[in-house]
Parts: structure tokens; sequence; C-alpha cells
């Protein structure tokens, strides 16, 4: 598997996160499911998934519009 150039590991409590530079608009992107699982403290990765899964639903049925529609970034 060949991982972009501008891929950046983050460490977060000795775990890791993964982030990705976008030269166009001059801005880090980060992956939510390593953030959750950081912050969760979960090894998981479905468990993580269903997590953010479940986030999602209660945000938008609260009506936040935290949560954007976006194409999903292969990091």
């Amino acid at each position: 598997m060949k991982h972009p150039q501008n891929l950046s590991i983050r460490f977060f409590d000795d775990r890791e996160g993964r982030a990705l530079w976008d030269e166009t608009s001059a801005k880090w992107w980060f992956s939510v499911l390593d953030i959750i699982a950081v912050l969760t403290n979960q090894d998981d990765y479905n468990k993580t998934r269903n997590y953010w899964k479940y986030l999602k639903a209660k945000l938008k049925k609260e009506g936040s519009q935290v949560v954007s529609t976006t194409t999903q970034l292969k990091i």
C-alpha cells in the first residue's frame, strides 16, 4: 500500500492518529475515527465506528450542523 507523502502520524497519549496535509486548502485533515478511539480509549475499530455513527445521528436529530455531508477520505 502506497502512503501519500503528506501523511503524518500524530501521537495522543501514546496512540496513533492519522493526519493529512492538503496543499490546495492549506489545511490538516484528521481521521475522526482515530481521534474518537483516542478520546474513548477504544481499540476496537468497529466499536469506534459505531460510536461515531451513533454520535452523528444524535447530532443530526438535535439539529446540529456540526456534521456536514462530506466524502470519506482514504488515509
